[in-house]
């Protein structure tokens, strides 16, 4: 492969000093075709590019690092392991490769799993008043010039996509309950279904699909706010999220259901 400085050379010897290519072909001992090369392309720089990358290493692992990947897609956001999490889970089973193999074929299977799913996601779309979604996330914040994590509960509405955001220090039922009355008076209402993800505070049991046993204060609140409890499946959770650090004003489409359990519970 042609180095920067031989191409300059060329370029020079021609366009500077008006050598022909016979003449730089026997002066700089190199072919009269890569001397045309050089002069045709107007290129400063030639590089091999592969388009096909071995995996010798990799080889016949690729199916156990597919087995793994697929297993990690499936998990919730905050249960998903990391790459370097996955690639020492591979060596624990015998690999002895490298880890840029490993991410390289992980981002090509992230890809190539993108592009196979993209066509079946719909867009999901809700009815004012017909459902809110509750979720929880770990913030990193300055309190007293002191570093702490708090846990900051989300609830949006899934029509106006109008968001309440308050930070707790935990995440007990005490938390979770206050964060619905805080939220409901806000909205002014309540909604007639509430989406959940499965939080140790309202889940006690979780069975093949969907289904899910939910402890009994959890149900108690649900009942008091007449609302029914349920998850979105795993493959639709992009039509909407809980998470969103941005807040979204009112849109003053009344997607609150007034009036219906709008008072604070207590157990």
């Amino acid at each position: 492969m042609l180095i920067v400085e031989t191409i300059a050379r060329i370029r020079r010897e021609h366009f500077i000093k008006g050598k022909t290519i016979k003449e730089i072909a026997r002066d700089l001992k190199v072919s009269r075709n890569t001397v045309r090369k050089v002069l045709r392309s107007g290129k400063t720089l030639f590089e091999y590019e592969r388009s096909i990358q071995p995996r010798p290493k990799l080889g016949r692992w690729a199916a156990e690092l597919d087995e793994l990947l697929a297993a990690n897609a499936a998990k919730s956001a905050r249960e998903q392991l990391t790459l370097i999490r996955i690639f020492e889970e591979l060596r624990g089973r015998g690999y002895d490769g490298g880890y840029d193999a490993v991410r390289r074929y992980a981002r090509r299977w992230s890809k190539e799993r993108g592009q196979s799913t993209a066509a079946a996601y719909v867009p999901l779309s809700f009815a004012a008043g017909e459902a809110y979604q509750f979720d929880w996330s770990h913030e990193i914040v300055l309190l007293n010039g002191v570093t702490a994590i708090v846990k900051v509960a989300h609830v949006r509405l899934c029509h106006s996509r109008m968001l309440f955001v308050r930070a707790y220090p935990r995440e007990t039922q005490e938390m979770v309950f206050d964060a619905h009355d805080r939220a409901f008076a806000l909205f002014k209402g309540t909604c007639s279904r509430g989406i959940y993800d499965n939080m140790k505070t309202a889940v006690e049991t979780i069975f093949v699909g969907k289904d899910r046993r939910y402890n009994r204060r959890f149900l108690q609140m649900c009942s008091h706010y007449l609302i029914r409890s349920g998850r979105l499946h795993a493959g639709r959770r992009a039509g909407r999220r809980v998470r969103s650090r941005t807040r979204s004003g009112w849109s003053g489409n009344g997607s609150s259901r007034h009036g219906c359990g709008s008072k604070p519970w207590t157990s």
